[in-house]
């Protein structure tokens, strides 16, 4: 570069305690020194005006190379320099004024403390103030952000600091220094909480996957995790994806192992690219020391001249960083930065995150890196961990194409992409859903377009077909369309070339063997009552689906006036929000989530009892993937549509998709207890009405009010809502709430199901003294769905002898 060959000129500026620092141009921009800065010869006319009376010396510099933001680092230090004007007063006092500093240091040694002897060994040589700051900085910045891990490069960006910022953190040094000393050492951060289930360390014997050519790091992974043997999917599926480099397009039922099915593919699949990189590194290596000996041997020697413990103590911090990050230091290949090799697409960011949590678990002997790229979180973040340059991606399609538009280096080149994973395909392509998918798609097939490229495909309702009604057939050009049908067109919108390997596991009915149907006919308004019953009837994890966020917020409100203390979850909530509430769910064994279609595809909570259709989904695919959130790996679950009215037309469209042989049976209710309950209820929704109505009231009279104060203008008693109140209408509104919530609170007390003793026994006083008695009798909903499915075989015995 001809900017590279022209030749740099820099005031340098004396300041007080300091050393000297180059200009603010140099500061500003990223700078590798190669030589080194010359003297340049002043004509003493030039200081005759008086005007640079500040001026110390002027260095120039011609040998350096100009680096771009994305190769600073932390890693590597700048050289120091020394000027080589002839030494001033100035610069005396300088260094006496410089020595009792070196006394406080020493100070703080004598004391014990860990902070003072961790800055001793990384900067024994502490006269260049400069580089003391400049570590400091780097070390504020990673500990405020540990997640982000270290920047890749061999060049740091210079930043000089305030003179107040310095001297406060020379006073504050003392403070901490003592603190630390009292206090108790460092503790690692915890490791980052998920809602999937906690497996801890095992030996299980993996004899089953040693024929499914599985790496060895991923068994030693999956022998620690427990998991003895593939499911069915994975035993079908890893053989083709690994040993015949085959696309896949799996179909199976909910909770059956889908995720490792395209997880250990795609690690084996960077794993080979690592290894060929290996393999071909012995020539490049030798080239790359050549070149470094013609071009780079200065910052060698910078290296050796310096201080040896600069880059142990630089090891150090990248070994903490990755301690509380919670991942292992990537071994082989994997240090040296590498391309995109795997990008996993998921609907929603909470799958994204679970996702993210089950290759980790599976690659934690590998070394590999992965990412998350999803909605609602900073992408200033995001961006700063794909300068880590993970091997995988797991992203939401608007994330990515969002960070792809803005050309982050990382995902610049997708040619070399080795696994694409396209997770609940069939939502993902949906006409008039995720717009960003299908320039996504479009740009790999066109632009970055590589044949060597992978693709898996899953989905537990991908094979499913809906039956078309029979004004659609007489039209001319219809076309009925079966399962393999929707494969076609499927491979056709993802762009899958060549015949891909097609693994269909789903029964005629979709749903899992070990899931109990059953059904409730309510009225719209009776909903409430028959939840509530449920609730309290038969505890346990329990998550309850509805189509809109209102009525989810209306039941959050009713639930918790109920003193149910239910979670909810929707797209209009914050997304750390969002994670919290399902670690909270998971935590609780009789934990209630209310949630819409955000919750319904793909998450793994384990033990998850029963799932409650508070509305009838719109679709039989959606009501699959509700259902699938229990009965998960071969354990039972309980589905219960409460079916009102409005509820009846998609009801019959998916009991018809689904080709239920057998009526849904009616779900067994206690009709005496029924009178409690909708007294609660009732009470319930008034307090919640009136609550709504006057938070939503008091929220639009204080804004009119504002701004008619800042206008000085008075307002009508039409505009408010309600019209203005008296405070003696205020405390009768108060009074009376009062009087709904004690009285709520004293039914709330009473038992709803009582053990009622039949038989009455003659006393002295008129009545038995019995022992107490356990008011229910914890029975679960399965059991009671099962005993009455046997009465109905019996009376049906009955009838048919009769």
């Amino acid at each position: 570069m001809a900017a590279a060959r022209a030749t740099s000129r820099g005031i340098t500026k004396f300041k007080k305690g300091r050393g000297f620092l180059p200009s603010a141009r140099f500061r500003k921009k990223g700078i590798k020194v190669v030589g080194t800065w010359k003297p340049v010869k002043i004509d003493p006319q030039v200081f005759a005006e008086g005007q640079l009376e500040d001026l110390v010396c002027f260095e120039e510099l011609h040998d350096y190379k100009l680096v771009g933001p994305s190769k600073l680092s932390s890693k590597e230090k700048p050289k120091k320099r020394k000027s080589s004007a002839v030494v001033s007063e100035e610069e005396v006092g300088e260094e006496t004024i410089s020595q009792p500093k070196k006394k406080k240091k020493k100070k703080n040694r004598d004391l014990g403390t860990e902070i003072a002897v961790k800055k001793e060994k990384k900067n024994p040589s502490s006269a260049d103030e400069d580089l003391i700051f400049q570590e400091d900085v780097l070390k504020c910045e990673l500990d405020t952000d540990p997640e982000d891990g270290l920047q890749e490069g061999g060049v740091v960006e210079i930043t000089s600091p305030p003179k107040t910022a310095q001297k406060k953190k020379k006073k504050k040094l003392g403070k901490k220094a003592q603190a630390s000393s009292q206090a108790a050492p460092l503790k690692a951060s915890p490791k980052v909480k998920t809602w999937t289930a906690k497996l801890d360390d095992q030996k299980a014997d993996i004899s089953a996957w040693k024929d499914l050519f599985v790496p060895e790091p991923v068994l030693r992974a999956l022998s620690s995790l427990g998991f003895s043997a593939p499911t069915p999917i994975q035993a079908l599926a890893l053989a083709p994806a690994i040993r015949d480099n085959l696309d896949i397009l799996g179909a199976a039922e909910t909770g059956s192992g889908k995720t490792l099915a395209f997880a250990i593919p795609m690690i084996h699949s960077v794993l080979r690219w690592q290894e060929e990189q290996e393999q071909a590194g012995g020539h490049s290596e030798d080239g790359e020391s050549l070149g470094d000996a013609d071009g780079s041997s200065d910052d060698s020697n910078e290296e050796k001249d310096g201080d040896p413990s600069h880059s142990r103590s630089d090891e150090k911090e990248s070994a903490d960083i990755e301690l509380e990050l919670g991942e292992e230091k990537p071994t082989g290949h994997s240090s040296r930065s590498s391309p995109l090799l795997g990008l996993v697409l998921t609907p929603t960011r909470e799958l994204a995150v679970q996702v993210k949590h089950h290759i980790d678990a599976v690659a934690k002997f590998t070394g590999i890196k992965t990412a998350l790229l999803v909605g609602g979180m900073a992408p200033q973040k995001q961006q700063r961990m794909l300068t880590r340059r993970p091997e995988i991606v797991i992203a939401t399609p608007g994330r990515l194409w969002e960070l792809i538009k803005e050309q982050h280096q990382h995902l610049s080149n997708l040619r070399q992409l080795r696994c694409l994973v396209i997770d609940e395909a069939d939502r993902m392509v949906e006409r008039g859903h995720f717009t960003e998918l299908t320039q996504l798609l479009e740009m790999l097939n066109d632009s970055q377009y590589n044949p060597q490229r992978q693709t898996f495909v899953f989905s537990a309702t991908l094979t499913l077909v809906h039956q078309a009604p029979a004004r659609v057939f007489q039209k001319k050009n219809a076309k009925k369309i079966d399962k393999f049908g929707k494969l076609d067109m499927l491979m056709q919108k993802i762009g899958m070339r060549g015949k891909p390997k097609v693994i269909d596991l789903t029964r005629k009915e979709a749903t899992v063997e070990t899931l109990t149907e059953t059904k409730i006919h309510c009225d719209k308004e009776e909903k409430d009552f028959y939840l509530y019953y449920f609730l309290l009837q038969y505890p346990g994890r329990t998550m309850v689906f509805a189509n809109s966020i209102d009525c989810i917020k209306r039941l959050t409100a009713l639930l918790s006036i109920l003193e149910q203390e239910p979670l909810p979850l929707h797209a209009n909530m914050h997304q750390k929000q969002r994670l919290k509430n399902l670690e909270r769910f998971a935590e609780r064994d009789n934990g209630v989530l209310l949630s819409t279609d955000v919750a319904a595809r793909g998450l793994d909570i384990p033990d998850v009892q029963h799932v409650i259709h508070y509305q009838v989904p719109r679709t039989s695919e959606i009501y699959v993937h509700r259902s699938g959130r229990t009965a998960r790996a071969a354990k039972e679950g309980l589905s219960l549509l409460l079916i009102g009215p409005d509820d009846m037309i998609n009801f019959k469209k998916i009991y018809k998709t689904l080709e239920k042989n057998e009526e849904i049976p009616l779900f067994p209710i206690e009709i005496k207890c029924m009178k409690a309950i909708k007294e609660r209820v009732n009470l319930a929704r008034q307090i919640e009405k009136e609550e709504y109505y006057n938070s939503r009231a008091k929220q639009h009279n204080a804004w009119f009010q504002q701004v008619a104060d800042a206008l000085e203008i008075d307002l009508d008693d039409d505009v408010f809502i309600g019209g203005r109140c008296n405070e003696q209408e205020e405390s009768q509104k108060q009074r009376l709430m009062k009087g709904m919530k004690k009285q709520l609170k004293h039914l709330l007390s009473q038992p709803v199901f009582k053990n009622l003793m039949k038989t009455k026994y003659p006393t002295q006083f008129g009545r038995l003294t019995l022992p107490e008695i356990p008011l229910h009798t914890s029975e679960s909903a399965l059991n009671t769905v099962s005993q009455q499915k046997k009465r109905r075989k019996k009376k049906q015995l009955i009838m048919s002898i009769n």
